[in-house]
């Protein structure tokens, strides 16, 4: 049997951490992309997908709805600290495998050698129309609100649904001019996010404290609740409204996408996830807390024609529309920062997944293009994709909602894959990890699993009732019609050549697969051992000194 060479690319232009680049290659791949992210990039980049403000602000007429203070602040109160827990538990896997396979790498290493190829098949295409569709939602969302800022001025003004997909269009374009031509300034413009966010909700939150007429009673901020508008039973429209957290505190294990170009990556980037989603538990009730002290009348709100109230909400407390577009602009910057970083995000999932051959043509998908240093024609493809998804707003005015919904639908659901393989196994991979959850892992991981579940169910319902064709939530129909695509592939393709990320096959117990710059560590028959022995058990010849014959 012939063993597998690993050799380390060390004369690509910027990489410039050999330790990461051998252990990348003892997990199977050769680095290609530069290492030039550093930890703030990447909390920048999940933090900016995340896009705290931005999300809350365009998905506000869900909670409006179903529930208004209490779902709007506990809600994300509660969505924050579930989020949390979801984003340590990934944590405590990618301080293990920092790769750019993510989620779907994870699932096939945490699981037994026979199932490995359908746990990361099935992962793999979860987290890729999970990036698929968040970048959809953002860059759609940000579309209409751009838009939007012309009822301002104009407020009989309502947008066609050609102006809506051509402005969405255009958003795609320029964030994905910025990944390409800008891509040597991700690492600044990651950073940048960072601060805009944060001086956007100061500057947001001073100004509708100090010029609001009207202030709500503290009581309304903390405790009022009314879900007669959205026509569910009282106690689910709360469940429902989750919708509008879970959608925006969803893109954190998104940026397990960057482990390829980030240094020492099996410790910024797990601290990254986590850092992230605490900042932006905290942004949001900053930001949440203030314009309900000032919220106008919810039933106008509710009344705006594009479905983004945002707009109206500050126009209405500073009185004029160029006071409103000036906070309107804040929103809009955190809008471009979290549409480049999905994409980004995005792309690289798609060349990862690609890398493996688990999607048609990917030959193509998978190159790397040496003049910008990125994935470029994966970039082409998950621009294309969403430009392409975004004309179901011709048969849906409502589609946003579904863009959300399968957005986190996919995303939670490939969250949850690998940490339901690492509880089903014992957790042993994770014993040792830089990030342990130590004693309270299980009780995490399992209450997790838990979430994710109810999170698939309360995600496919409308907003509220009754539904007509047009106000449809058709997450469902989006999930299902990419399933059959995945499916069918799986069918003429992947059960025939798809074994799975690649992994050292001939590594006999106990033995060590050394790569220059990397400290031994264990073997694949430790993780592995039940499916791996029995392998070996059937194909082993005559060994010498405990190592299996060449």
């Amino acid at each position: 049997m012939v063993k597998r060479s690993i050799s380390v690319d060390g004369g690509r232009r910027g990489s410039i951490d050999p330790h990461a680049d051998a252990a990348l290659a003892k997990m199977g791949y050769a680095s290609e992309l530069p290492r030039n992210l550093s930890m703030l990039s990447v909390l920048g980049m999940s933090f900016a997908i995340m896009a705290v403000p931005f999300g809350l602000s365009t998905t506000m007429y869900i909670t409006l709805t179903d529930g208004q203070s209490v779902t709007i602040l506990w809600g994300w109160v509660l969505v924050s600290l579930i989020s949390l827990c979801i984003a340590a538990s990934l944590a405590e896997i990618c301080a293990v495998y920092p790769t750019a396979g993510g989620v779907y790498y994870w699932s096939a290493m945490l699981s037994t050698r026979e199932w490995a190829p359908i746990a990361s098949w099935v992962t793999g295409w979860l987290t890729l129309v999970g990036n698929w569709t968040v970048t959809l939602s953002i860059n759609f969302s940000g579309g209409q609100l751009i838009l939007s800022a012309i009822s301002l001025w104009d407020e009989d003004f309502v947008p066609t649904t050609w102006q809506t997909i051509l402005m969405f269009w255009a958003v795609m374009l320029i964030c994905m001019s910025v990944n390409i031509f800008g891509a040597k300034y991700l690492d600044l413009i990651n950073k940048i996010c960072i601060y805009w966010t944060a001086t956007s909700v100061i500057v947001i939150l001073i100004t509708l404290l100090s010029m609001a007429d009207n202030k709500r009673s503290g009581a309304f901020v903390f405790s009022h609740y009314d879900a007669s508008a959205s026509g569910w039973p009282s106690g689910w429209a709360f469940f429902v409204g989750l919708l509008q957290a879970a959608y925006t505190l969803t893109g954190y294990g998104m940026v397990a996408a960057m482990c390829e170009e980030v240094q020492n990556p099996e410790r910024e980037v797990p601290k990254a996830i986590v850092l992230s989603v605490a900042a932006a538990g905290v942004t949001g009730v900053i930001y949440l807390i203030p314009i309900l002290f000032v919220l106008p009348d919810v039933q106008m709100l509710l009344d705006v024609a594009n479905g983004q109230p945002i707009g109206l909400l500050f126009k209405t407390v500073t009185g004029s529309a160029g006071g409103g577009f000036g906070l309107l602009f804040l929103i809009l910057g955190i809008l471009f920062f979290a549409g480049i970083g999905a994409l980004t995000a995005a792309s690289r999932c798609t060349y990862a997944f690609a890398r493996d051959g688990a999607i048609p043509g990917s030959r193509l998908w998978k190159k790397v293009d040496k003049r910008f240093d990125i994935p470029l024609w994966a970039l082409v493809l998950s621009t294309a994709v969403d430009c392409l998804l975004g004309l179901i707003y011709f048969g849906s005015s409502a589609a946003f909602n579904s863009f959300t919904g399968v957005a986190t639908i996919c995303l939670s659901t490939s969250y949850g894959m690998p940490i339901l393989v690492s509880v089903l196994r014992g957790r042993r991979a994770v014993a040792n990890s830089t990030f342990s959850l130590g004693k309270f892992g299980y009780a995490i991981n399992v209450a997790m699993l838990g979430w994710i579940c109810l999170a698939v169910i309360l995600f496919c319902m409308p907003v509220s009732l009754p539904v007509e064709a047009a106000k449809m939530n058709y997450a469902s129909v989006v999930f299902a019609g990419f399933a059959l695509i995945s499916l069918a592939w799986y069918f003429i393709r992947g059960r025939k050549n798809f074994t799975g990320p690649p992994v050292p096959k001939d590594v006999a117990p106990g033995e060590e697969v050394v790569v220059p710059g990397m400290a031994t560590v264990e073997s694949n028959y430790d993780r592995n051992g039940d499916v791996e022995q029995k392998v070996l058990q059937e194909t082993a010849g005559p060994t010498v000194s405990g190592k299996k014959s060449s």
